[in-house]
């Protein structure tokens, strides 16, 4: 697991890399400069939308992901988990319009939109992750006189966070991609950029926001690599 994850972060650097190469030698880096400005501006944006909606898909995902995982829920939480795969069944264009149908247009529902379409993962993760906590180690545990709670935080949350931050990185990934998509809804970022381009079928001006956001995919899924082999126990991180 480990080392796909590396293998898929050097082959999107590489990627990257091969973009900025191909520009430069085609003389469009001078010409994607003059779009500096905007590029800077709509980053700004972008960064916000998915730290506002990534956020909050973490903080409520990690958070369902442990309640679901109780022995009192199991029975019924792969059904409850069905509801959440909503946001990943339809079509993230779908989830935009029918945030734009419910919410209106602007930052609010491009923000809800991004959440639902990146909540399953860190549930699904997070859920997974505990149940493969060994049963040997919460017995250990609850023979050493723990309580429940003390079991989690000292027990199954530490073994299951490799998992966790592995379902973080994937819905993080999917929700700077699908970040474009707020621009349909009055939600600004680099979409602005990119769909523009397209309805002038301006390449230069496409690629002025289709790379900063590949870039961007890159460079937050490398620093949360680097948090994850950073938190992760060293004895339950399969990078160390």
């Amino acid at each position: 697991m480990g080392a796909n994850a590396n293998t898929a972060r050097l082959v999107g650097i590489a990627a990257v890399f091969a973009l900025g190469v191909w520009a430069a030698m085609a003389g469009l880096a001078d010409e994607i400069m003059l779009y500096w400005e905007d590029i800077s501006y709509l980053t700004v944006q972008h960064v916000v939308l998915v730290s506002v909606s990534g956020g909050l898909a973490i903080l409520i995902g990690v958070t369902m992901g442990l309640v679901l995982s109780r022995p009192a829920m199991r029975s019924t939480a792969e059904t409850i988990m069905q509801v959440f795969n909503i946001g990943t069944t339809i079509p993230t264009l779908a989830v935009i319009a029918l945030s734009m149908s419910l919410l209106g247009i602007g930052f609010v529902p491009a923000v809800f939109g991004l959440f639902v379409a990146s909540l399953l993962p860190i549930i699904r993760n997070t859920y997974a992750g505990l149940l493969a906590v060994p049963a040997h180690l919460k017995e250990a545990a609850h023979g050493m006189g723990m309580t429940p709670l003390q079991i989690l935080w000292r027990v199954e949350l530490p073994n299951a966070l490799y998992v966790i931050f592995s379902g973080i990185r994937t819905a993080l990934a999917i929700n700077v991609g699908t970040a474009p998509l707020a621009f349909l809804i009055g939600g600004g970022g680099l979409g602005e950029l990119i769909f523009t381009g397209i309805d002038l079928m301006e390449t230069t001006m496409l690629l002025a926001g289709a790379l900063p956001t590949a870039g961007l995919a890159v460079l937050v899924d490398f620093l949360l690599g680097q948090v994850q082999f950073l938190a992760v126990p060293k004895g339950v991180n399969p990078l160390r």
